[in-house]
């Protein structure tokens, strides 16, 4: 299996006949290059032996070939010593029970013979002793050594002459991935967000050597390895680049891709997860839809014989951590947003987000005389109609429904792009504010509330208003700002108004516009998909759950307080319209970044654990996914125990798990090799020790 991991990864076989002319070429080059001048260094002698082609130079300065007689006698004792290579091969097989492939050759025996002294072999060909003879070497890049070093500082922001940045070594290595050249025409300032991100978060999509020194972690001598055999069957998918389908729907580097799943493929990978992007499909004109792009890719994904999740992306993708493309709401709806701003959800400072549409618009003909539920529903009805074929045959075994950012169900109550910064508890979204006109009510003056997001305000005042208090037709005025931490508040800290009469309107009110916008949605995609499994994400937001008001679930919308369930009717509401439940899981950010949590008072297992009995209570279906790439073994077996459940008395597991993303760095030989184990644990089957993982080859 190894081996076919190497033709996968690059080293293709050659015909025999090939192989053998390559071979006396090299024989008949080396004859000659030793009658050169002794004193030439050794790679001025071996590119002298490249540029001698079978030719020879005669006094007159004409070329002639050389006999063809010395050609025949060369390929015969070519011939020869494969003769005798073949012997030891077919001997080591009958005898000494090595597992080597049919055309193996001295590498193979090498590595085989190497494997039963107690070496370990990647399939790049790095060897280093097993963990009971000595310490692992750092890990290698192109199949050579790389000191360990940990990169110089102005590796991590700038370029040092004759070296490369990760960012820039992000770019010129991730061939499945668009990045636009140009900026956004709807966000000038998307690209410049993009870059930044991707400098903060350099992890993503950096060869090994960038990102051993800050990722991979060495496998503890103490680990205990959890024994996963004949445990429930647990589909894997693997998440594709966000741009693996550029804005003019086409396959961004359609070799690259295939040459990546038929990787995926040979460790038994189930599938692919993509983003089908609202505005990429639909992008110039209403009810003007090319799925041209997506029709390729999933024709790749069923001759491979993979399955594929698709999530139905009515969201914006750039400005989030991890986004390494720009892809805008369709350019017809940033014209109306241009004229009508109230489409978009916006801040107390009037910053309008243009991530996603609001809620206060489903049933508003605003969108060019359609409401935005209208919107959704003819686009994934467009979907079903042009890419039917897919569905009807499998091919696609589940369709999750983008709810809000990031295709979340929540509020954007956290957008970077405004000035968030993890912990801060975000703000709610609408955002209102007392104006300075006074309005008369009841013979008294009251502040005029006034809400940048007019529709929400209608469905606030509304609500209000049956409750008979007009008046708490405002958000909170001391919920702080983005940044603030719940004990800095007068409506978050402990006692808080969120506690209060009006508080806990506010927050039912606003949790219940959520809750709404998902029935509505879901209620239209159950009657387009019909019996295809439909889901919904949700996000793990555990920062501030050891607190009392549960500040940041609050501002997402999910009223979640210590003393009642915020994810009850969310679960209720999914079982309603026969949708699975995808979970973001967080508890591996833990292991990298534990003093954030300790100091944001995060629980993500407790939060996970809420979620999962939550949806569990209602017999609703779970899928999972990793919010942060991952490729070492501490990480893969945390994200085993968030999916197989091993102290589960009822022996409950997840209907699949999606690994997050489909990066080159996965792709390099240890990484590899570590998902490989991942995939194979998460489908029940036994798993080797680390020191007996490659013995066969």
């Amino acid at each position: 299996m190894v081996t076919d991991m190497q033709k996968l990864l690059g080293a293709s076989e050659e015909d025999e006949e090939e192989e053998m002319d390559a071979d006396v070429k090299e024989e008949d080059d080396g004859n000659r290059g030793s009658h050169a001048a002794s004193g030439s260094s050794n790679d001025e002698f071996m590119f002298h032996q490249s540029s001698m082609q079978d030719q020879v130079e005669t006094p007159g300065g004409s070329r002639r070939s050389r006999p063809v007689e010395e050609k025949e006698r060369t390929k015969l004792r070519e011939r020869h010593r494969r003769a005798i290579t073949a012997r030891i091969l077919g001997g080591l097989r009958r005898h000494g029970n090595y597992n080597l492939r049919v055309r193996a050759d001295i590498n193979d025996v090498i590595a085989a013979l190497a494997r039963e002294a107690g070496w370990v072999v990647l399939p790049d060909g790095t060897t280093f002793p097993s963990k009971s003879q000595g310490t692992k070497p750092p890990a290698v890049v192109g199949g050579s050594s790389a000191s360990h070093q940990s990169s110089p500082p102005a590796l991590r922001g700038g370029s040092l002459s004759g070296h490369r940045s990760p960012t820039e070594l992000n770019t010129c290595r991730m061939k499945g991935v668009f990045a636009p050249t140009t900026p956004s025409p709807y966000d000038v300032q998307s690209s410049e967000l993009v870059g930044s991100l991707n400098k903060a978060d350099g992890l993503i999509g950096c060869p090994v050597d960038v990102i051993n020194s800050k990722q991979i972690l060495e496998i503890p001598p103490n680990l205990t390895e959890q024994d996963f055999s004949g445990t429930p069957y647990v589909p894997v998918y693997v998440m594709l680049p966000l741009g693996v389908i550029n804005m003019k729907c086409e396959l961004a580097d359609r070799d690259g891709l295939l040459k990546h799943l038929r990787i995926l493929k040979s460790i038994q990978v189930d599938g692919v997860k993509v983003d089908c992007w609202w505005g990429i499909a639909e992008c110039h004109s209403p009810q003007e839809y090319n799925w041209n792009g997506y029709r390729q890719l999933f024709q790749i994904v069923r001759d491979l014989n993979l399955k594929i999740q698709v999530l139905m992306s009515f969201h914006e993708c750039g400005g989030n951590v991890g986004d390494d493309v720009c892809i805008p709401l369709p350019h017809w709806v940033a014209e109306i947003g241009r004229i009508n701003p109230d489409i978009y959800f916006t801040d107390r400072e009037g910053r309008r987000n243009p991530e996603c549409l609001s809620w206060g618009i489903d049933k508003e003909r605003v969108l060019r005389g359609r409401t935005a539920l209208e919107v959704y529903f003819d686009y994934m009805r467009s979907f079903r109609i042009e890419l039917g074929e897919f569905v009807e045959d499998g091919v696609i075994s589940m369709v999750e429904i983008g709810l809000g950012p990031c295709g979340e169900l929540r509020y954007p109550s956290c957008p970077i792009k405004h000035g968030w910064r993890y912990p801060g508890v975000g703000e709610f979204q609408p955002s209102l504010s007392a104006s300075l006109l006074p309005l008369q009510h009841n013979d008294h003056y009251v502040a005029l509330v006034q809400c940048y997001d007019k529709y929400l305000l209608k469905s606030l005042r509304k609500a209000a208003e049956s409750r008979g208090h007009p008046f708490w037709a405002r958000g909170p005025e001391n919920a702080g700002s983005y940044n603030s931490q719940p004990q800095g508040t007068g409506f978050f800290c402990d006692g808080g108004d969120y506690d209060g009469l009006y508080g806990r309107f506010f927050l039912k009110w606003y949790s219940q516009v959520l809750i709404d916008h998902a029935d509505k949605v879901l209620s239209l995609a159950k009657l387009v998909f019909d019996t295809s499994c439909i889901a919904a994400k949700l996000p793990d937001v555990h920062w501030w759950y050891r607190t009392a008001s549960h500040a940041a679930e609050l501002t997402a919308g999910f009223y979640n307080p210590s003393n009642r369930d915020g994810y009850a009717e969310i679960a209720s509401t999914l079982k309603k319209h026969g949708a699975a439940l995808s979970f973001v899981s967080g508890e591996v950010q833990v292991l990298n970044r534990p003093d954030d949590f300790s100091g944001a008072l995060g629980e993500p297992e407790a939060v996970a654990w809420q979620v999962l009995n939550a949806a569990w209570d209602t017999d609703t279906p779970i899928a999972r996914e990793n919010s942060l790439p991952c490729h070492d073994r501490v990480g893969f077996n945390k994200m085993l125990e968030s999916v197989k459940f091993p102290n589960d008395p009822d022996r409950r597991h997840l209907s699949s798990f999606a690994y997050s993303r489909l990066v080159p760095a996965l792709m390099e030989g240890h990484n590899l090799v570590e998902f490989d184990r991942f995939v194979k644990k998460l489908h029940g089957e036994a798993v080797m020790d680390h020191q007996h993982h490659h013995q066969q080859v």
